[in-house]
């Protein structure tokens, strides 16, 4: 069975994307997410979690400005008792901003902390991550790339027996959002509650999914 954990990252970095994930999950598809504890908006992103249990929520470690009297892994096991702190609860998974667990020199890092709490980390759990679900590069956005009908040439193509996650980034533009990544949010925000998609998920066979489901490591 094809099994699909729908992700949206950046929640906690502004209000609006705050709002949107929410809303992509009571209205939309959405079943995951990945809170920033270090943003303005982190806090209520925190109580917002709290409030809603229906929806998992993972850490989304940023290692963009470590102290140098700090290591990698002190600064992502930081980020993980920060993250109980917001939330009242563990982490249901463990991803970064940017990928940067992909880089040589830092996923041994996320490994650790990942096996020492028993969480999934994106690579390295068994689940297929996603990230064609994407509407800007080179400059330039292409919203058409995030249509329904782009969705489900996505879904056709790349899920596989198992389970899969759906990288996704949906929200509103505020006046706190500082990314290059903004009208493309409300698209993929509008794709994700659109109800053709959950009824092509139905065609399809494809179960919505959560990391709490994941084996932990």
């Amino acid at each position: 069975m094809k099994s699909l954990i729908v992700n949206g990252d950046d929640f906690g970095a502004s209000s609006g994307i705050n709002v949107g994930v929410l809303e992509a999950h009571e209205r939309g598809i959405l079943t995951s997410t990945s809170m920033m504890v270090d943003r303005p908006a982190s806090g209520e992103a925190g109580l917002l979690a709290a409030n809603h249990p229906s929806l998992d929520v993972g850490l989304h470690v940023e290692l963009d400005s470590v102290p140098d009297s700090r290591s990698p892994e002190d600064e992502i096991e930081r980020q993980v008792e920060r993250f109980v702190e917001l939330v009242g609860r563990s982490p249901s998974h463990i991803d970064a901003h940017h990928n940067v667990n992909r880089k040589a020199s830092l996923t041994a890092a996320f490994v650790v902390v990942a096996e020492r709490h028993a969480l999934p980390l994106r690579d390295h759990c068994g689940v297929r991550h996603i990230s064609k679900f994407f509407g800007r590069w080179n400059g330039e956005s292409h919203p058409e790339q995030l249509r329904p009908e782009a969705l489900a040439r996505i879904l056709d193509s790349e899920l596989t027996d198992g389970f899969n996650e759906l990288g996704c980034h949906p929200g509103y533009v505020d006046g706190d959002l500082a990314s290059s990544y903004a009208v493309e949010r409300e698209t993929e925000l509008a794709t994700l509650c659109d109800p053709r998609v959950a009824a092509l998920l139905d065609e399809r066979g494809i179960r919505l999914a959560t990391f709490r489901e994941v084996p932990r490591p």
